[in-house]
């Protein structure tokens, strides 16, 4: 790979500092520089908290029912959970295509996964782009060729292996890179370029959480369908016993029960979920975007990075010092 400038930081937006003496270390082994070492007990959290919420929702309706001298037993209608849930997965299906399917369906295991992005990962990737930033710094853009065209081989980049693994966000590293070595962009044209991208990227990231959505809108409807059905079967029984009449319609009024509650008890929440998830990857691409376009515009690598501190959430949010000493360590 060739670039047809070999130059860094040509752009003429760019403030000019006086060159400091900067000194690239190794990192030290020592140092947890890929996680935090608790994503075990992360995912036990994540999927404690989601199993718990299933707990209260349903451990909320039997115990009102139970109260009131409800039979639990009244409540069980498969032939019910049958139409609601069949016309609704029908109904997905033919809504979507098969991808955005396929999509949901292996967006569903998130539910139980803990934020992706913890304070660690914003550490780890600031402190990623700060050691890329003191290289160029140090030994001109041209240094990072060899990062950018093959950061699986890339001594920076293999001291990060859970950013490794990300190849969406290894890949919006690299090709920006490639454009900041390039020295034909501008901060402004990058800035507005990656703006783009992650608009585009935050359409598709939040498919699944919109289809999950228009399903939870629509399962109160089939709920109705179950219990128009129940009262066909009712009116066909009306010449019959009392209690089989009651019967058929308590199942009937099962239906509308079962559609509202898994509308609003679980599909819903599972929409919403995802759609958190999909704001945090938004904000951590936007801390790297960040941290780039200032460093585009001439800053050095330290300020760069506590120009991407800033715009993360306070939840995930590192410290000055927490940052800084990150940095040094290294």
């Amino acid at each position: 790979m060739h670039f047809p400038v070999a130059i860094c930081f040509s752009s003429p937006f760019i403030k000019f500092y006086p060159r400091l003496p900067i000194t690239a270390k190794k990192p030290d082994r020592n140092v947890d520089l890929c996680g935090d070492g608790k994503d075990d007990k992360r995912d036990h959290k994540q999927s404690m908290t989601t199993i718990l919420g299933i707990i209260i929702v349903l451990g909320s309706c039997a115990t009102g029912f139970i109260l009131s001298h409800g039979n639990l037993l009244a409540l069980w209608q498969p032939n019910e959970l049958i139409i609601i849930a069949g016309s609704s997965l029908g109904a997905f299906i033919i809504s979507n295509p098969l991808k955005t399917t396929i999509t949901v369906f292996k967006s569903i295991p998130q539910l139980l996964s803990p934020p992706k992005y913890s304070r660690e990962s914003y550490l780890n990737v600031l402190s990623l782009l700060y050691d890329l930033f003191v290289k160029a710094r140090v030994k001109g853009m041209m240094a990072l060729e060899q990062d950018v065209d093959e950061p699986e081989n890339s001594e920076i980049f293999t001291n990060f292996p859970k950013i490794l693994k990300d190849k969406h966000i290894v890949h919006f590293i690299t090709d920006y890179l490639r454009l900041m070595v390039s020295g034909n962009m501008n901060a402004m044209e990058m800035e507005s370029l990656m703006d783009l991208e992650l608009e585009t990227h935050h359409e598709e990231a939040t498919i699944p959480a919109n289809s999950l959505t228009k399903v939870s809108d629509a399962l109160p409807g089939f709920g109705i369908v179950a219990a128009v059905m129940g009262v066909v079967i009712t009116m066909g029984s009306l010449g019959g016993p009392v209690t089989e009449i009651g019967a058929h319609v308590a199942a009937a009024l099962v239906g509308t029960f079962l559609g509202i509650l898994l509308a609003y008890g679980f599909v819903g929440p599972m929409a919403t979920y995802l759609e958190h998830k999909c704001r945090e990857e938004a904000k951590y691409l936007e801390c790297v975007k960040t941290t780039m376009v200032a460093t585009l515009n001439g800053y050095s690598p330290q300020i760069a990075v506590e120009f991407g501190r800033k715009v993360i959430y306070a939840a995930e949010r590192p410290g000055f010092v927490e940052l800084e000493e990150r940095i040094k360590k290294k």
